[in-house]
C-alpha cells in the first residue's frame, strides 16, 4: 500500500516549517533532502499576478524575412534590444521574462553564406541585469558573447562573417546562462546555402524552452524563477513560443495553410536542459535537416526527430487533407501538462482517397 503525506507533513518531516497551516496536497515518499520541501513551501506562497508589460510575449511564427534571392554576399544589419518584461504564461499566471526584442523566441535572423552581420545590441535602461548574445553561427570567442556584454542602458556593436550554412541558435550567455535562456533569451539565425533553399508555400518559426518557477503549472499568481528546480531539471512549463499552447486555435491561430500547400518549419530549442522529441501529429515531416545542418542530405518521412538543447532543425511538411496538425514534443507529459503545443491548420476540401472517416 502506498502511503501519502500532505504537503505540510512533508515540510514538517524535513524541518522546513513548523505547525503553520498549509493547503493540503498529497505526494509520494518524502524527499531525501530539503530542496523539494523548500520548493513546495514556495509554491504555497505565490504573490498576486503582476500587471503585465505586454499582452503577448509569444513571437509570431510567421515573422520571418523572405527567402534570399540575391547571388552575392551583403552586409545584414541586425538590431537586438534586451528587454525584461512581465507577461502571462497562461491566464492568471505571470512571470518576468528576459527577451530579445520583447518576444520569445527572439527575432528570426536571415543571412546567406558569405554575408557579414553588422550587429547592434542594446540593453534597455530599465533592465535589472546585464545581457549579451552568443551566436552559434559565428567563429569567435564566446560566439560574440564577450564582445556584446551590455549593462542596462549600454549599447555595443559587433561585426562577423557567416561562413557555413545551417540553422543556428543564438542565446544570452552571461554567467547565469541557463537562467537567462530559460527566461526567454534565445532565437535562431539562418545561414542559407549559396544556392538558397527549395521553394515552399509557407515558412514558420517556433522555439521551445522550459520554465522553472516556484509555483505549480497553472497556479495563479506571479511566478518567480526557481534555481533549485532548474538544477533538478524539473520544469513548471515546457513552452513553444513562450506561452502555454501559444500558437494554437485556442490562442494565436496564425499557422494556417491550404490543402495541397507545403510549409517549412524552423524549430529552435533554447533549453536550457531538455531535448525535444519533435513530432507532427497526423502527418510526418517530408524532409528533416537534423541539427539544422543544411549542408547535409535531409532525412525523409520522419515521424519524430530529436532536437537537442541549443540546436535546431529544419523540416518540411505537406497537407493533402484538411484539419489541425499538431506540433508536439513527444515526451507527451510536456504536452498534456506543461504547455508544449503548436498547431498548423490546413483548410480545404476533404480528400477521401487519402483519409476518410467511416461510420
Amino acid at each position: 500500500m502506498t502511503t501519502t503525506m500532505t504537503r505540510r507533513q512533508v515540510l514538517q518531516t524535513t524541518g522546513v516549517v513548523g505547525t503553520a497551516a498549509l493547503a493540503g496536497c498529497t505526494v509520494g515518499a518524502p524527499p531525501t533532502n530539503d530542496v523539494r520541501a523548500k520548493q513546495m513551501l514556495a509554491e504555497e506562497s505565490l504573490g498576486a499576478a503582476h500587471p503585465v508589460d505586454v499582452d503577448r510575449i509569444a513571437a509570431d511564427p510567421r515573422a520571418i524575412p523572405k527567402p534570399i534571392t540575391r547571388t552575392s554576399p551583403e552586409t545584414v544589419e541586425v538590431e537586438l534590444e534586451t528587454v525584461e518584461l512581465v507577461a502571462e504564461v497562461e491566464p492568471g499566471v505571470t512571470f518576468t521574462y528576459m527577451t530579445f526584442n520583447g518576444q520569445v523566441p527572439g527575432p528570426f535572423i536571415r543571412t546567406r553564406v558569405g554575408d557579414t552581420v553588422d550587429l547592434t545590441i542594446r540593453n534597455n535602461e530599465d533592465s535589472a541585469m546585464a545581457h549579451n548574445v552568443d551566436f552559434h553561427a559565428t567563429r569567435g570567442p564566446g560566439g560574440g558573447a564577450e564582445a556584446t556584454t551590455v549593462a542596462p542602458g549600454e549599447e555595443k556593436h559587433l561585426r562577423f562573417k557567416v561562413t557555413y550554412p545551417g540553422a543556428f541558435v543564438y542565446h544570452c550567455a552571461v554567467a547565469n546562462v541557463d537562467y537567462h535562456i530559460s527566461a526567454g533569451m534565445f532565437g535562431l539565425i539562418l545561414v542559407e546555402p549559396e544556392e538558397g533553399l527549395p521553394e515552399v508555400d509557407h515558412e514558420f518559426y517556433i522555439g521551445q524552452h522550459e520554465l522553472y518557477t516556484n509555483g505549480t503549472t497553472g497556479q495563479e499568481g506571479h511566478h518567480e524563477f526557481d534555481f533549485d528546480r532548474m538544477a533538478m531539471e524539473d520544469p513548471t512549463y515546457v513552452l513553444m513560443n513562450g506561452e502555454k499552447h501559444a500558437i494554437s486555435p485556442g490562442k494565436y491561430a496564425e499557422m494556417t495553410v491550404k490543402t495541397g500547400e507545403t510549409a517549412r518549419v524552423f524549430y529552435a530549442v533554447g533549453g536550457p536542459n531538455l531535448l525535444s522529441s519533435l513530432h507532427p501529429i497526423g502527418s510526418v515531416f517530408d524532409e528533416v535537416w537534423e541539427q539544422g545542418a543544411l549542408a547535409s542530405e535531409p532525412m525523409r518521412y520522419v515521424q519524430t526527430t530529436p532536437v537537442l538543447p541549443g540546436s535546431a532543425c529544419v523540416a518540411t511538411m505537406s497537407f493533402p487533407v484538411p484539419g489541425d496538425f499538431k506540433l508536439v514534443d513527444h515526451a507527451l507529459s510536456r504536452v498534456a501538462r506543461k504547455g508544449a503545443l503548436a498547431v498548423i491548420t490546413a483548410e480545404g476540401p476533404e480528400n477521401p482517397e487519402i483519409f476518410e472517416p467511416v461510420d
